[in-house]
């Protein structure tokens, strides 16, 4: 993949709304001294770059019940499924998350559970039938924090 050329307006817009999706574009605008329609365009121009992928609320899954939340190392019978386990996946709605990997597993994922049992029925019964030979769980306690990736100037500085 390219990489996109980025100017300093831009890497300050990036910056601005990776620490908040909610900020009006133009309180974004006032920051950057620049107007309103330059940061919608802006912004259009890297949603349309794909450098921006949407903007999201952050779901406590605790609070809606979801107390746990799992990492799972999945190892395909046969690899040659690839892409349907993955389509498979997509249609869990407990499954978050799902990376292709180097290393030991086939596919890594993020699923949520409302609790252990209920997480022992998804691998039971919705994980299992993909044609996995086996998974690897690791349970996460809590999580520590969650950032953006930074956004470096032109410098190569945060």
């Amino acid at each position: 993949m390219a990489q996109h050329q980025l100017d300093s307006l831009d890497i300050k817009i990036l910056k601005l709304i990776a620490g908040n999706a909610r900020i009006p574009f133009l309180e974004v605008a006032r920051e950057c001294n620049v107007s309103g329609a330059a940061i919608h365009q802006r912004v259009q121009k890297l949603t349309s770059l794909n450098i921006i992928k949407g903007s999201e609320y952050i779901i406590d899954a605790t609070k809606i019940g979801y107390d746990t939340c799992s990492y799972m190392g999945l190892f395909l019978k046969d690899p040659v499924h690839f892409n349907d386990v993955v389509e498979a996946l997509q249609t869990i709605p407990e499954v978050v998350e799902c990376h292709y990997t180097t290393g030991e597993y086939d596919l890594f994922i993020k699923i949520y559970a409302k609790n252990n049992n209920d997480l022992l029925n998804l691998i039971h019964d919705k994980l299992q039938p993909l044609g996995l030979s086996r998974t690897v769980s690791l349970i996460s306690f809590k999580e520590a924090f969650r950032r953006q990736i930074p956004i470096c100037d032109l410098e190569g500085e945060e």
